[in-house]
């Protein structure tokens, strides 16, 4: 096994693979109203200890960075425009961002010569953990349409709010109803978390091992099967079986790497994990002969200009997702319900 400790990972996951059985989880209606006012729910009740986070905070922090990432996003027209300044507005996005989100917005800068897309956002819903005093990494979710489709976003903070994590939720998903307490605040669930079908500290890995084996890895129970699951696995192995019948090689591993994971308690028991996994997929000539070229990707011109490359090619993806993670006591394959990624890197001999 590969990165992050996937090993000893897989060896827990697969104690819980056995009481794995074949369901689905509930779900709820997102959030799609106009921007406006910030929308939470339930009300608050009064409270005798202030928490860490208030919801009231959590809003502001949410119009802080959407708004500032707006305004930076909008000076779009890179002519005229020195390095510097160019240079001056990447660093300020970056600023607002944290963790795997920092790479994708990078990515949306350098990949659209400066020009990235500007977001509507929509009203959110706040999902804010009641942290114990002390708490040093504090986070909150947010439910918001992002040009009319839901995303789900995560916000943490270390000497400001930043963003961590966009994930769009995928058609047809919804977001599982999340535990509130009765002044409105949810619950996160902890790294090592045991009443769940997959800890959120091992869901990087497990989800790496389905996204490389497919329906054969011994951990391909846990996780339901569809387009950033078993799929990838399957598409990895054609690409695999291709460039071997042009001699050459190809392989794509994921990794769960040091990104941070979020965990909010559903109401059925379970958990709702957000994560990333970066994929690095390599292809080289074996016979270090040029003339079997390989073909760079559209999508990878603005790291390589000529169209291929003699003799290796790789290519470096962050991927975010969201899976609602059934309870143990009702065990059954956890969907991927939401996902965001792209190309942050490539490199060509």
């Amino acid at each position: 096994m590969r990165a992050y400790g996937r090993t000893k990972a897989l060896a827990l996951a697969v104690g819980l693979l056995a009481a794995v059985t074949a369901c689905t989880g509930d779900a709820r209606s997102p959030a799609t109203s106009p921007a406006a006012a910030v929308t939470t729910s339930p009300p608050p009740s009064p409270s005798p200890g202030e928490p860490v986070v208030t919801r009231e905070e959590a809003a502001q922090a949410f119009t802080d960075v959407t708004v500032t990432d707006d305004e930076v996003r909008a000076a779009r027209d890179p002519q005229g425009r020195t390095e510097e300044e160019l240079q001056g507005r990447l660093k300020l996005a970056e600023d607002l961002t944290t963790g795997s989100q920092t790479a994708l917005t990078v990515a949306a800068y350098l990949s659209t010569g400066y020009a990235p897309h500007r977001y509507r956002w929509g009203p959110p819903t706040l999902f804010v953990p009641k942290f114990r005093q002390g708490e040093k990494a504090p986070w909150f979710s947010a439910l918001a349409t992002r040009d009319g489709r839901p995303t789900l976003l995560t916000f943490a903070k270390a000497r400001i709010w930043r963003l961590s994590s966009a994930a769009e939720l995928l058609p047809g998903q919804r977001l599982p109803d999340i535990e509130l307490d009765a002044d409105g605040y949810a619950t996160s669930v902890p790294p090592d978390d045991k009443t769940i079908t997959i800890s959120p500290q091992f869901m990087g890995p497990v989800h790496a091992s389905v996204a490389e084996t497919g329906k054969s890895g011994v951990t391909a129970g846990l996780l339901a099967p569809g387009p950033y699951t078993t799929e990838v696995a399957e598409q990895i192995a054609t690409q695999r079986d291709d460039a071997k019948f042009r001699e050459l090689s190809y392989d794509s591993i994921f990794s769960a790497d040091n990104y941070p994971v979020y965990g909010l308690r559903t109401a059925n028991g379970g958990a709702l994990i957000q994560y990333s996994l970066s994929r690095n997929s390599t292809t080289k000539n074996m016979l270090d002969e040029t003339y079997r070229a390989i073909t760079v990707p559209k999508e990878a011109s603005w790291w390589i200009s000529s169209e291929t490359v003699p003799l290796s090619l790789k290519l470096t993806e962050i991927h975010q997702y969201a899976t609602a993670v059934p309870p143990l006591s009702a065990p059954a394959p956890a969907p991927v319900i939401a996902h965001e990624g792209a190309l942050t890197r490539a490199t060509g001999d």
